[in-house]
């Protein structure tokens, strides 16, 4: 097995891990729609974890061009992979407390969960110059811009006061990101 399929496979368990979580609790909120009144905001940031655990799992195909592999490239790969785990828990937390998948809940602890969603634009673009300068030049001028949407994104959220307003701010991010999907990423290379 060559080093990228070694190192798929770990990445795949890993966001596999995180889908689980994210689906799991987007099936309790149809099995339980009393419960789960009111909470459009968790449940659009739901949706922008999925799509991105999804994403990453496409777009890490083009980690298959690199020969040449490092432990600390290899880390690093689990790492930002392990970020996508991390924000499916925070959205869809184990805590067995009765309001643990509240949107309160959510609220109170969004801090961590925008924090996390900020530091995978980092990871992001770390991840990127692995690829190489000429997959970093091929996403053109709107890669820096995405990048910079995303931290605004976080803060906005992060900023908001209300359930509606960080629901509003997932929305139009999750439009924005769909869109450069579909532009960007729609076949691999």
């Amino acid at each position: 097995m060559d080093a990228y399929g070694h190192l798929r496979i770990l990445v795949s368990m890993i966001l596999g891990l995180g889908i689980t979580r994210v689906l799991s609790g987007l099936s309790r909120r149809i099995q339980s729609p009393v419960r789960s009144e009111g909470m459009l905001a968790q449940m659009i940031w739901a949706l922008i974890v999925l799509l991105g655990a999804v994403h990453f799992w496409w777009w890490e195909f083009g980690l298959r061009h690199i020969s040449d592999w490092y432990f600390g490239a290899y880390i690093f790969v689990l790492c930002y992979a392990s970020l996508h785990f991390v924000m499916a828990t925070l959205i869809f937390p184990d805590a067995p407390l009765d309001h643990a998948e509240s949107e309160s809940f959510f609220m109170d602890r969004r801090g961590w969960f925008f924090a996390v969603f900020a530091l995978t634009f980092g990871f992001d673009l770390l991840d990127t110059l692995i690829k190489s300068r000429e997959y970093l030049q091929g996403l053109g001028p709107e890669y820096f811009l995405r990048l910079i949407l995303g931290l605004c994104t976080a803060f906005a959220a992060l900023r908001a006061r209300t359930l509606q307003g960080v629901a509003l701010v997932g929305a139009v991010w999750l439009a924005y990101d769909i869109s450069w999907i579909l532009r960007k990423y729609d076949s691999l290379q």
